[in-house]
C-alpha cells in the first residue's frame, strides 16, 4: 500500500513532468499552427489526428482539427506565422479514398507550407506482437500530388489501428482493440513531437515500401474496378427501421431511399461506417450475392467474353497484342460493374418480400453475431 504522503509525492512528480514535456515540446516547436485534415469511417483516422493535435496545443500551437467534407478555409483566417498542415486518412484497397484524393488535388490552402501525409493501414495483433499492414499507394501518391501543388512534405507516416473492413472479416475483440490503440497513442505522440519540432520522418513508412510496391498494381485495380463492385454489396435487413442513420452519416451522400429502403450507389468509399454505427446492426454485406455474380463472371461471362475479343483482336489487331489486352481488360472490369449494378437493383428490390430479406440475410456472415462490428474505443477510455 501506499502511504498518502508517498502517494501526494508521486501526484507532484507527475505534474512536474507533465509540465516539463509540455515546457519542452513548446521550446523545440517551429511552427505556430496545425491544420489538421482527416478522412475517417470507423474513428482510427479521426483518433490519431487528435492526438497528434494534442501534442501540438502542448507545444502551445494553435490547432484546427476538420474532417476533409467539413473544412471550411474560413476557420484558419486567425492563423498567423508558420502552419504545419496534416492530411490523415484511412486506407481503401491500398490507396487513399477517392473523395480524400480529389479534397487533396482541389486544394489550394496556405501553400508553401510544410505537409504530413499520414494514413492507417489496417495492422492486427498476434498475443504480444503489433503487426504492421500494407499502405500501398496511399502514401506516396499523394505526397507526389502535393509536391507539384507546391507544399513540402516533412512526413510519411502509417499507422497500424485496427482493421474495419468486417466485409472481409470480423471485428477484433475490445480487448485487443484498446491494447492497440494504447501502443499507438503513445508512438503518435512521440512521432508527433519530433515531427512538429521540425525533424523529416520517414522511415516508419518506407520500411515496407518493397511490399507496398508489389500491392501497387491492386491499387490501381481497386480504384479503377473494385470500388465500384464493392459498392454494390451492402443492404438492409429486417430489422432496418429506417432511422436515417445512415443516410446522413454519409460522408460522400452514397445512401438514398429507394423504394423505402437504403439503396448504395456507385459512389461508396466501403468506409464501413454505416455498417459499424448502425445501431440495430440491420446492414449487411451480400457475401452469397457477391460469390454468386463472382462465379457467374468467371466461368460464364469471361470464357464467353474472351472468345468474342480474341476473334476481334485476330481481325482488327492481327493477334493477341498489347493492344489487344488492354481493351480486354477494360471490357471485362466495365461489363462486371454492370452486371453487378443490374444484379444489385433486382436484388435490392427483391430484399422487400420476406423469403428473399431472410435468405440474403442468413447468407452473409455480416448477420450472424459472431461476426463483430468495429468502432474505434471511446476517446475518454485513451485519456
Amino acid at each position: 500500500m501506499i502511504a498518502g504522503s508517498e502517494l501526494l509525492i508521486l501526484t507532484r512528480l507527475k505534474i512536474l513532468a507533465d509540465y516539463l514535456y509540455k515546457l519542452s515540446l513548446s521550446m523545440n516547436s517551429r511552427y505556430n499552427n496545425l491544420l489538421m485534415i482527416y478522412y475517417s469511417g470507423t474513428g482510427n483516422s479521426k483518433r490519431v489526428s487528435e492526438w497528434i493535435a494534442e501534442t501540438a496545443s502542448e507545444a502551445g500551437m494553435k490547432t484546427h482539427v476538420t474532417s476533409y467534407d467539413q473544412f471550411n478555409p474560413e476557420s484558419i483566417a486567425g492563423f498567423t506565422g508558420k502552419t504545419m498542415i496534416a492530411f490523415f486518412s484511412a486506407t481503401h484497397g491500398f490507396n487513399l479514398p477517392h473523395s480524400m484524393l480529389r479534397f487533396m488535388v482541389r486544394f489550394t490552402s496556405l501553400k508553401g507550407s510544410d505537409i504530413i501525409i499520414g494514413n492507417t493501414r489496417a495492422g492486427m495483433k498476434l498475443s504480444r506482437l503489433f503487426l504492421p499492414g500494407l499502405s500501398g499507394i496511399a502514401l506516396y501518391l499523394p505526397a507526389l500530388i502535393m509536391i507539384l501543388k507546391g507544399y513540402r512534405i516533412r512526413s510519411l507516416y502509417p499507422v497500424d489501428l485496427p482493421s474495419n473492413w468486417i466485409s472481409l472479416h470480423p471485428g477484433l475483440k475490445k480487448k485487443v482493440i484498446d491494447s492497440m490503440f494504447d501502443h499507438y497513442r503513445s508512438l503518435t505522440k512521440k512521432y508527433a513531437g519530433n515531427v512538429l519540432s521540425g525533424q523529416r520522418v520517414f522511415l516508419k513508412a518506407f520500411i515496407m515500401l518493397p511490399f507496398d510496391l508489389l500491392v501497387a498494381p491492386l491499387a490501381l485495380g481497386y480504384y479503377f474496378f473494385g470500388r465500384y463492385i464493392l459498392a454494390k454489396t451492402f443492404l438492409t435487413n429486417g430489422h432496418c427501421d429506417n432511422c436515417g442513420l445512415c443516410i446522413s452519416q454519409c460522408t460522400t451522400h452514397s445512401i438514398i431511399l429507394v423504394g423505402n429502403r437504403p439503396f448504395w450507389k456507385l459512389t461508396c468509399e466501403s468506409c464501413m461506417k454505416c455498417m459499424n454505427y448502425c445501431p440495430k446492426r440491420a446492414i449487411e454485406t451480400t457475401h452469397s450475392f457477391f460469390f454468386i455474380i463472382l462465379f457467374a463472371l468467371i466461368w460464364l461471362v469471361n470464357p464467353f467474353l474472351s472468345e468474342k475479343m480474341m476473334f476481334l483482336a485476330n481481325r482488327f489487331f492481327k493477334g493477341a497484342g498489347a493492344s489487344y489486352e488492354v481493351i480486354h481488360t477494360i471490357v471485362q472490369w466495365s461489363l462486371a460493374i454492370l452486371i453487378f449494378t443490374i444484379s444489385y437493383r433486382l436484388m435490392h428490390t427483391l430484399s422487400k418480400y420476406t423469403f428473399f430479406s431472410r435468405l440474403i440475410s442468413y447468407t452473409s456472415f455480416t448477420y450472424w453475431k459472431f461476426w463483430r462490428r468495429y468502432k474505434a474505443p471511446a476517446r475518454e477510455q485513451r485519456q
